[in-house]
C-alpha cells in the first residue's frame, strides 16, 4: 500500500459536476489500496473574483485582510469535495491549511512555507480517512492566516508530501503533462514522459506549467512529481531527478521552449556609480517582496554615472516605482523609465551547459523573423531574451521550430 498526495486545480474544481468526478478518482485510488491526501485549489475563477470583490470596498486592501478573504475560497472546494466523498460512501475529512499544519512566515499574499507538523494528516490517515487539504494557504507564528501566492497550491501538495514521506506528488490540471512548449500556441508541441527538476526548474521560472517553488521542493526532498490532466487518463509527465541510464542523445538537446507575457522592465538612470548603490536600490525591492529578474548595468564613459535597468512582473510595476519614488533623493536618480509591453521567451535544456552556440542560434533565429531582443539573461540551462510582448507567441513558435522540437 502506497502514499500518495494528489492536487487538482481550480478548472479540476470548477463546478459541482467536476467535485463529483475528482470524489470518483480519489475514491478509485483509495479502492486500489492506496492512502490519499487530497490538496485543493479554490473552485475555477474564485480568487480573482474575491481580489476583484475586495477592491470594490477598498482600492489597496489590507494584505492581512486580503489574505483572511482569499483563504475562504479553498475552504468551499474542500468542503464540497469531503461531501463528494461521503455521498459515495467513503469516510473523508476536509481540513484548512492552518488544520493540516502547514507554518509559514508573515509575508501577506506571498508567504513561504516554514514547516509543516504532520501529526495531524497522520492521525487521520490512521483512521483509514481519505484527508482533503485546503491549498495556498498557512498559519503565521502570530496565528494569522496567510496565502501563499500564485500557484500556492501546488507548494502545498509537494511539501505535505515531503512532510509525509509520501511516494509521489500527483499535480492534476487542464493539460496532460508539461510539453516542449505551450500547446496553444505550438500545435505540434510534444509532451514530455519525463524531466528532471533541475530543467523542470528552469521551465517553471520562465513561464511554463507548474509553480517554480514548488520544484524546488520536490528536488531538495527528492519527491517525485507528477503532472497530468483531471479530465482524462492520458499518461502525463513524471518529474524527478533524471536517470544516469538516459539516452546519450537526450542529454544534449533543448528540452523545451517557456514565456511569459507579465513582464515589466525598469530603468534607474543617471545612478552615481559608487559602491553600495545596487544594494541600496534593490535592497527596498526584496524587503517590499518584489522580485527582480533580469539585470542589466551600463557604466557612462567617465564612470561617474550608471544606469540600471532590471525586470519585474507587470503587476509589481506599480510598487515598483513608488518604493523607487521615495528613494530618488537619497540615491540622485536622474530619471526613472518603465515599460511594461514586454514579454520573456526562453530556451532551456540541460545539454546546453556545455555545448557552445545555443545562444547565438537562438539570436540568429530571432534576428531572421524580425524580432529585437531587449535584453539577455542566462544560467547553465537556460536563456531568456526580453522581447516585445506581441511578438511573444511568435517567438515561441520559431525557436520551437528552429530548434527541431517540432520533430519530436
Amino acid at each position: 500500500m502506497g502514499l500518495f498526495v494528489h492536487k487538482y486545480g481550480g478548472s479540476s474544481v470548477a463546478d459541482a459536476g467536476k467535485i463529483v468526478n475528482v470524489a470518483k478518482r480519489i475514491a478509485g485510488v483509495h479502492e486500489s489500496g492506496h492512502q490519499v491526501v487530497t490538496v485543493v485549489s479554490a473552485m475555477g475563477n474564485t480568487t480573482d473574483e474575491l481580489i476583484d470583490l475586495a477592491r470594490t470596498v477598498a482600492d489597496e486592501p489590507d494584505p492581512r485582510e486580503l489574505d483572511l478573504l482569499l483563504s475562504t475560497g479553498e475552504l468551499v472546494s474542500i468542503t464540497l469535495l469531503s461531501m463528494a466523498l461521503r455521498s459515495l460512501g467513503y469516510d473523508a475529512i476536509s481540513l484548512s491549511g492552518p488544520q493540516a499544519g502547514i507554518r509559514t512566515d508573515n509575508a501577506y499574499g506571498r508567504a513561504r512555507i516554514s514547516e509543516v507538523d504532520p501529526a495531524r494528516l497522520q492521525h487521520e490517515l490512521a483512521k483509514g480517512r481519505l484527508v482533503i487539504v485546503a491549498g495556498f494557504q498557512g498559519l503565521t507564528p502570530d496565528e494569522d492566516i496567510t496565502t501563499l501566492g500564485r500557484g500556492g497550491s501546488d507548494t502545498t501538495a509537494v511539501a505535505l508530501a515531503a512532510a509525509l514521506r509520501a511516494d509521489r506528488c500527483d499535480i492534476y490540471t487542464d493539460v496532460e503533462g508539461i510539453y516542449t512548449a505551450d500547446p496553444r500556441v505550438v500545435s505540434k508541441a510534444a509532451k514530455l514522459s519525463e524531466v528532471g527538476y533541475d530543467e523542470m526548474l528552469e521551465l517553471a521560472a520562465a513561464g511554463a506549467k507548474m509553480h517554480p517553488r514548488s520544484i524546488e521542493l520536490g528536488a531538495v526532498y527528492k519527491v517525485p512529481i507528477y503532472v497530468a490532466s483531471s479530465f482524462t487518463d492520458a499518461p502525463g509527465t513524471l518529474i524527478q531527478q533524471p536517470s544516469d541510464e538516459a539516452p546519450m542523445e537526450d542529454r544534449i538537446k533543448v528540452t523545451g521552449i517557456a514565456y511569459q507575457t507579465n513582464v515589466a522592465k525598469v530603468t534607474v538612470c543617471g545612478v552615481e556609480d559608487k559602491p553600495g548603490v545596487a544594494a541600496a536600490l534593490f535592497e527596498p525591492l526584496a524587503a517590499s517582496g518584489i522580485s527582480v529578474d533580469t539585470i542589466v548595468q551600463n557604466t557612462s564613459a567617465d564612470r561617474t554615472t550608471t544606469d540600471i535597468s532590471f525586470t519585474v512582473t507587470s503587476d509589481d510595476l506599480p510598487q515598483t516605482l513608488r518604493q523607487l519614488s521615495s528613494m530618488e533623493p537619497a540615491l540622485s536618480v536622474a530619471q526613472v523609465i518603465s515599460d511594461s509591453s514586454l514579454a520573456s521567451v526562453s530556451v532551456v535544456g540541460s545539454g546546453m551547459q556545455n555545448t557552445p552556440g545555443y545562444a547565438s542560434r537562438m539570436f540568429r533565429i530571432l534576428a531572421d523573423g524580425g524580432i529585437n531582443i531587449d535584453m539577455i539573461t542566462t544560467s547553465e540551462i537556460r536563456i531568456s531574451c526580453i522581447i516585445d510582448r506581441e511578438q511573444a507567441h511568435e517567438a515561441v513558435r520559431l525557436l520551437h521550430r528552429g530548434f527541431e522540437l517540432d520533430k519530436g
